[in-house]
């Protein structure tokens, strides 16, 4: 419902405007009081310069924690990678303690040992060329 002053006076000014125009008008006008309410408020400037320069200019700014998550991450992943290696080795290294079948063929495998009779050939497959 429109006031009955706001209808006397600008009465002319009425007839061009629909109400939903009007009630949206009221509604900006009301809104930015709002706003301007609480940018004068002296408490809300604080706690947002306080926010702003949280966010963006100390020395652990969001940056720099985004930065030390994605570091943290590669190291965890790192770390995951040489707990399986270390894993393996250690199950290699109890094979080769208490096989020695499995000594012979580590140590031929690997380092390419042979006995005094034996040739060695080393096959090395190459890529093929484009």
């Amino acid at each position: 419902m429109i006031p009955p002053f706001f209808v006397q006076a600008f009465s002319d000014s009425i007839r061009t405007y629909s109400l939903v125009q009007i009630s949206v008008f009221f509604l900006y006008i009301c809104i930015m009081n709002r706003v301007l309410d609480l940018v004068r408020n002296k408490y809300f400037l604080s706690v947002a310069a306080f926010a702003v320069w949280m966010l963006f200019f100390d020395r652990n700014d969001m940056i720099s924690q985004y930065e030390f998550r994605s570091q943290v991450n590669k190291l965890q992943e790192e770390k995951d990678f040489y707990t399986r290696e270390t894993a393996q080795v250690k199950k290699d290294l109890n094979e080769l303690s208490t096989n020695l079948n499995t000594a012979e063929k580590f140590a031929r495998e690997k380092y390419f040992m042979k006995k005094d009779n034996e040739d060695v050939f080393v096959i090395i497959k190459e890529a093929p060329k484009n």
